[in-house]
């Protein structure tokens, strides 16, 4: 594995995000309005964020603003959908693969323009793939998405074949932004190029201009193989916090935010011109358990309670928690039930609610369980064991009303059982500092995935551990059973779907028995817009999905200006109906086994 030691913040940050509420450094307390003359313009989009960037490089960069733009900057070979996020034309127009799953041959869209209008060709696949493959500093953000790559080939401009080291089920072709050769091959140090204005690329938009802590501007692609958008431009403004945000879409200073808590959602919704969505999300929130770290080779490390080694004292924290009034009091409903990591947004591979080994609160089972684990109530309630009290310390974001909400409830119902929990809330950094170094009990944490399950599988194998200094892999909990990474091994190579699914859940039914953490909910997206100013937002899935922090490009690329007279599509560019015909029909069957695949992301991620 590539030392990718950063990415542990993503336990701290979730993946791609278009208005992340993290990381914020030293901004106005007021937005800071950009300096053009199309900041009032009907067809600029302007979004409120207070997101981070670090640059805009694709191979370098994976904090939440800058990989929601690379969605729009740069076309992948392959997509997922708008209509269920499955995997659909990008780059490529057809795939399939030799009966190993070893061997994948891509058919490029032909007569593709850069924006810049050199023409794209399947040598600048080739070429940004190479990089990451041969190159550690090409490798920071998506390397992990190559390793199982043994060669990329463009034998003639119009075919990409991909060789992997191993079979695997899921598409290879995700996830992955494509660059042009002609631009990157002539930077100097690419590992260090902030690709910060007037970038080329192959999306529906690309980065016009960036002005730190203050806006972040997007312009059309006249030439993106679907359509140039209706949109003139996206704008990214700043907020210090998420109550200025609200209140800019409130008076018409903006005209979209994600994000929301359930409390702004709700004192926003009946806000006149503006327009309200609940989407499910593709992320999970949960509590990590630290239950003995070690690294990839085995060397323990970290400073966690030595009870939490004991599977049974895990199970005992999951029974003694009401999920379910923790989720209707701290989440006021807005969050579906949860079982396992992979979001019931996808349904096909989430584990399902009526699998046995699911199991609900139950005070009595949780203080049996301890009792079976030697762990026996003292004078004040507090469980002993061989002299040492059963404190825990659950590590939280000061700054999150949730994650504090949710330690006010857990310490209690802990305390019913006799577990006595300590709060210790502190700043992201600090706490993403702490987890790798392996320096808590528990932490509130929680990642978004994309369509395809097998990278989130992937970082919770025993080779996935990083270091205490966070060299290695990407682990989500420092999780490591053996059965579980023969499992996974198993469902990589599945080509069959079906078959591929069962062995998901069987993967994920060990992962909840085993309670290397407690997964709480699946958090909706609460989303605001200016109806009187913009119409035609594209939600993944269509049905009930989000507009933001999507797999892709959709939500955006379709807007129109309220009341424009070409919502048909006709005139001026592609439409909202247009791009919404072109989602849902654009989903491309697999040659070779004839099948429909899809992989994670990181986002987002991991995204």
């Amino acid at each position: 594995m590539f030392i990718r030691k950063l990415l542990r913040k993503r336990l701290r940050t979730g993946l791609a995000g278009v208005a992340a509420l993290a990381l914020v450094g030293t901004m106005a307390t007021a937005p800071a309005q950009a300096a053009t003359e199309e900041a009032d313009d009907s067809k600029v989009l302007r979004i409120a964020t207070d997101g981070f960037i670090d640059s805009f490089n694709p191979f370098t960069s994976f904090y939440l603003m800058p990989t929601n733009t690379f969605k729009y900057m740069y076309e992948n070979l392959v997509a997922n959908s708008a209509e269920d996020t499955q995997v659909s034309e990008g780059l490529a127009t057809e795939w399939d693969t030799d009966s190993e799953g070893k061997v994948w041959t891509y058919k490029m869209r032909p007569d593709m323009k850069w924006s810049d209008d050199e023409p794209l060709t399947s040598k600048d696949v080739a070429w940004t793939y190479n990089q990451m493959m041969e190159k550690e500093e090409m490798s920071v953000a998506n390397g992990a998405l190559v390793e199982n790559f043994d060669k990329v080939e463009a034998p003639d401009e119009s075919t990409l074949v991909i060789t992997l080291k191993e079979p695997q089920a899921n598409n290879p072709g995700q996830e992955i932004p494509v660059v042009p050769k002609h631009i990157w091959s002539k930077v100097d140090k690419p590992g260090e190029f902030k690709n910060d204005e007037d970038t080329v690329g192959s999306g529906p938009f690309q980065l016009e201009s960036y002005e730190a802590n203050k806006s972040v501007t997007l312009k059309a692609n006249p030439n993106f193989w679907r359509g140039e958008p209706t949109l003139d431009k996206i704008q990214y403004r700043y907020y210090t916090n998420s109550d200025a945000q609200v209140q800019a879409v409130r008076s018409g200073e903006v005209d979209f935010i994600t994000g929301l808590t359930p409390e702004q959602f709700k004192a926003i919704e009946d806000a006149d011109n503006v327009e309200t969505n609940v989407g499910n999300g593709r992320r999970f929130s949960g509590i990590s358990i630290n239950s003995g770290l070690a690294d990839a080779k085995g060397k323990e490390f970290g400073t966690g309670h030595e009870a939490l080694k004991d599977k049974k004292v895990r199970q005992a924290i999951r029974a003694g928690i009401d999920i379910d009034t923790l989720r209707e009091q701290v989440m006021q409903d807005y969050a579906q039930p949860a079982t396992s990591f992979v979001p019931s947004v996808y349904e096909k591979w989430a584990l399902p609610e009526d699998n046995p080994v699911v199991t609900g609160f139950d005070v009595e089972r949780a203080k049996k369980l301890l009792d079976d684990a030697g762990w026996k109530a003292g004078s004040d309630g507090i469980r002993e064991k061989d002299g040492e009290k059963l404190s825990l310390r659950f590590l939280t974001d000061a700054d999150a009303t949730i994650e504090q909400n949710t330690a006010k409830f857990l310490k209690p119902w802990m305390k019913d059982i006799g577990i006595e929990l300590k709060n210790e809330a502190s700043d992201a950094d600090t706490t993403s500092e702490l987890t790798t170094k392996g320096d808590y009990d528990m932490y509130y944490s929680g990642w978004s995935l994309g369509p395809d399950p097998d990278y989130q599988l992937f970082i919770n194998t025993c080779a996935s551990r990083p270091d205490a200094e966070g060299n290695g892999g990407t682990s989500q909990d420092g999780y490591c059973n053996k059965k579980f990474d023969k499992l996974y091994q198993q469902q990589h190579v599945e080509l069959d779907e079906d078959k591929r699914a069962d062995l998901v859940h069987q993967a994920l039914a060990l992962h909840y028995d085993d309670a290397a953490s407690v997964t709480l909910w699946y958090q909706n997206q609460l989303e605001a817009f200016r109806s009187d100013r913009f119409t035609g937002f594209t939600k993944q899935p269509t049905d009930g999905g989000m507009i933001a922090n999507q797999v892709g490009y959709w939500g955006y690329t379709s807007v129109e200006p309220a009341g424009a007279e070409d919502a048909s599509g006709e005139g001026g560019g592609i439409g909202a109906r247009g791009w919404i015909g072109i989602a849902a029909a654009a989903i491309v069957v697999i040659g070779g086994g004839g099948f429909l695949l899809n992989r994670r992301k990181k986002s987002d991620d991991r995204e």
